[in-house]
């Protein structure tokens, strides 16, 4: 399930240059820069159908502001009222992904104390620099359950030195879409998963990216391909 509370965002880092949100928006002749609430879906977890059941059913994991970042400094204002929704829909869980990280500690909320039961935040990394930056401040949040997105990967990376066993529930890897994607070498991904396998940590392949390199095999790969491709490529992980 998808939650877009409010749409928009900036580039801040390199895995943004090529971001599928701009380049979905451009072809829209949207501006991506400019952040809006949503004025339909804001209150998406507590829409209900004609019989009263959510539309969003209970046990579902929502991935949350997936065309912005939840703590982009324009949602100030309003995020404490996307903190609400989710504190009322417990029985849900909310996928918080995020490259401002270092943003987390004012954008939360009041009682969040070590965390909301049915929230889990995730830091996305891209290459050895931004991980570097990231992770340790990942590490030192008070979160339940935290996860590590490496996506899109650009390079090698190494996780060792910011994971210990039972701080991070998942990390998943995925490569970059659409035009002028950059490459996504398998080997990086098996590097990752052996990383996870180390530390007892889930592991999850979610997308090949369009440009993929597997066994010295350059593959352009549809969009709409690069899921059921990555699913096929966690057996040879």
């Amino acid at each position: 399930m998808l939650w877009n509370p409010w749409h928009g965002c900036h580039k801040c880092s390199p895995g943004c240059l090529n971001c599928y949100v701009f380049y979905l928006d451009k072809k829209r002749d949207k501006d991506t820069n400019i952040i809006t609430k949503s004025k339909s879906n804001f209150n998406l977890p507590l829409k209900k159908d004609r019989l009263g059941n959510y539309k969003i059913p209970s046990g579902s994991e929502v991935a949350t502001c997936f065309t912005s970042d939840f703590f982009i400094q324009e949602a100030d204002s309003f995020r404490n009222d996307a903190w609400n929704i989710i504190k009322k829909r417990k029985d849900v869980n909310f996928l918080i992904c995020t490259k401002r990280i270092e943003r987390f500690n004012e954008c939360i909320p009041n009682d969040w104390n070590d965390g909301y039961d049915n929230v889990i935040i995730a830091a996305t990394c891209e290459n050895q620099e931004k991980t570097n930056e990231r992770l340790p401040i990942l590490s030192n949040i008070k979160a339940k359950h935290k996860y590590i997105l490496i996506s899109p990967i650009l390079e090698d990376i190494d996780l060792n030195p910011f994971l210990d066993k039972g701080k991070i529930d998942m990390i998943s890897v995925g490569g970059e879409s659409y035009e002028n994607a950059r490459v996504c070498n398998f080997d990086w991904v098996k590097h990752i998963k052996q990383t996870c396998d180390k530390y007892d940590i889930k592991f999850d392949f979610h997308q090949t990216g369009s440009n993929f390199v597997m066994n010295g095999k350059h593959y352009k790969i549809n969009h709409y391909k690069e899921y059921s491709q990555a699913k096929k490529g966690m057996k040879y992980l």
